[in-house]
């Protein structure tokens, strides 16, 4: 994203916390159930995005998503969680399901899915964002035809169910470009890798991840679109005190002098430094964001 977008985001953020005294959150602390938090915590991740959530081998998982939840828990005093894999249209569904207890997976942050079922919304809470990131475009190395969004009109873009590039790419202002909707990522790769698609479509960092494990493909660097998409670690709500406690070893983790960057530098090497820099959230940005029923919430303690 651009520095403008970046501040345009802090602002409205910083606003969001300013106001939160407006507010009253209930967060049910005093009936909640037992704490999901424990040795056998089982994290439900995406198994097809080299870099951000990935499964080489069976039982197996690598990349961003997983070094963060798998620190925040370590922080905690727990053992690394098990991890299983979820399409992006299935995580809210294993969550109210009660299958897993987190998922970890490239997961935005959005006022739809954080609020209570009663309002319409998914009831879920997130613990986050612990990286921001912009929509773009992944072509082939060699095609020089794709430039600008405009040069994507008349071209046709995979993207996969249940992502805010879906979504964004189905508006209106895009309705020259051709969508191909897939089941997941490793569908919309497959179809670009053997030209049945001109362009896969998603946010940024998980693009970058898919270069770095496709030599043949690239991301373009000049295309940057929508909204800032704010990655959390999602939960059923009615576990108000287990999100404060990640909440607040996520802060320590993004504090600290190197760890964000070492584990964001180890599962994405690709990334552009300025895109990396601009990645990383801020404490008021986790506080904003975490354990509330909207943005701009009063926090819980």
């Amino acid at each position: 994203m651009t520095r403008a977008v970046r501040h345009r985001r802090a602002v409205t953020v910083t606003a969001a916390v300013a106001a939160a005294a407006l507010y009253v959150t209930a967060t049910g602390c005093d009936s909640e159930p037992e704490s999901i938090l424990s040795d056998r915590t089982e994290v439900a991740a995406k198994s097809d995005q080299p870099g951000t959530s990935f499964s080489p081998h069976d039982g197996e998982y690598n990349g961003f998503d997983i070094a963060v939840v798998g620190n925040l828990m370590n922080m905690l005093g727990y053992e690394t969680p098990r991890f299983s894999g979820v399409l992006s249209k299935n995580r809210a569904k294993l969550l109210h399901d009660g299958d897993v207890q987190l998922v970890a997976a490239t997961f935005s942050i959005t006022p739809n899915r954080m609020a209570p079922k009663e309002e319409g919304g998914d009831d879920l809470d997130f613990v986050g964002p612990y990286a921001s990131t912009q929509q773009g475009f992944l072509i082939r190395d060699k095609d020089r035809s794709i430039r600008t969004l405009a040069d994507l009109n008349g071209k046709v873009v995979c993207v996969w169910k249940g992502t805010t590039s879906a979504n964004e790419l189905s508006k209106p202002s895009h309705d020259r470009i051709v969508l191909r909707t897939e089941e997941d990522a490793s569908y919309c790769v497959k179809a670009l890798k053997e030209k049945e698609v001109d362009a896969v479509s998603t946010d940024q960092l998980i693009l970058y991840g898919f270069q770095e494990a496709n030599p043949t493909l690239r991301v373009v660097p000049g295309i940057r679109f929508g909204e800032p998409n704010d990655y959390g670690i999602a939960m059923a709500k009615g576990h108000r005190k287990d999100c404060v406690r990640l909440r607040d070893v996520l802060i320590e983790y993004v504090r600290r002098a190197t760890t964000w960057e070492r584990d964001f530098q180890n599962s994405l090497p690709r990334v552009p430094k300025e895109t990396r820099d601009e990645a990383k959230p801020t404490e008021d940005e986790i506080m904003a964001l975490s354990c509330v029923d909207r943005p701009g919430d009063s926090p819980p303690d």
